[in-house]
């Protein structure tokens, strides 16, 4: 199957526009401008369809190929507003700072915490070894009635990391002014999620040479999803 049939632009202008707006915060108008300079016109709105489009489809790639997750969630919620009515953005993050899922609910009660840690369970293969959350009630009960063996930490500052994690879709929302819809955010965020995660590296972990080494491997990751 032909993933790019009916497309008038070569696949490496439409993975290139797709990466830039997924890896770095542009605009779709920014990726328009960027290829211009490139000599490659492309209006801003077949930019945004081919986000829409192969954003989904790449994450969903690299998602299968992912190697795994580590034995620690930190997760939390936080509060975002879509077309006036409030939601819910939980994420869970694992102590290398990948994304393990991110998830927009309407509520956040215990039936809300239930879902979010089932879908976990799904993605993760399995029940980690332990969460960290803030001191929420409805964490509680998720933990109980499905995860009671999993350590659970509710220590303050601990979960920090999951906290931190929010700023980027905070920056990328703002960027965006504003989510459109439940399901445009829940389709970036996935796709946000799945790039940021390929080239989470720990730049200011390793040594030049091995961050580079690293980085050639994601990009050859990265090929792997977009051919």
């Amino acid at each position: 199957m032909n993933t790019y049939k009916r497309h008038r632009f070569p696949p490496d202008i439409i993975s290139y526009a797709v990466w830039l707006y997924y890896r770095f915060n542009l605009s779709h108008r920014d990726i328009e401008d960027l290829l211009a300079e490139r000599g490659i016109t492309v209006s801003r709105e077949a930019i945004r369809l081919w986000c829409i489009k192969f954003g989904a489809l790449y994450a969903r790639r690299l998602k299968r190929k992912h190697r795994g997750y580590g034995d620690t969630f930190y997760i939390d919620e936080v509060f975002v507003k879509i077309n006036g009515q409030q939601h819910y953005l939980w994420r869970a993050v694992d102590q290398d700072g990948e994304v393990v899922d991110v998830y927009l609910q309407a509520k956040r009660d215990g039936a809300a915490a239930k879902r979010f840690f089932r879908r976990l369970i799904r993605n993760n293969g399995g029940e980690p070894r332990k969460i960290v959350t803030d001191k929420l009630r409805t964490y509680g009960v998720a933990h109980r009635e499905l995860i009671p063996d999993t350590i659970h930490s509710t220590q303050q500052y601990e979960n920090n990391r999951a906290e931190q994690s929010h700023e980027a879709t905070r920056v990328r929302e703002r960027g965006m002014r504003k989510f459109k819809s439940v399901r445009q955010a829940q389709r970036f965020l996935g796709a946000h999620a799945a790039v940021s995660n390929l080239f989470n590296l720990g730049r200011h972990l390793v040594g030049a040479q091995h961050y580079r080494d690293l980085r050639v491997s994601a990009f050859n990751e990265w090929s792997r999803a977009i051919a």
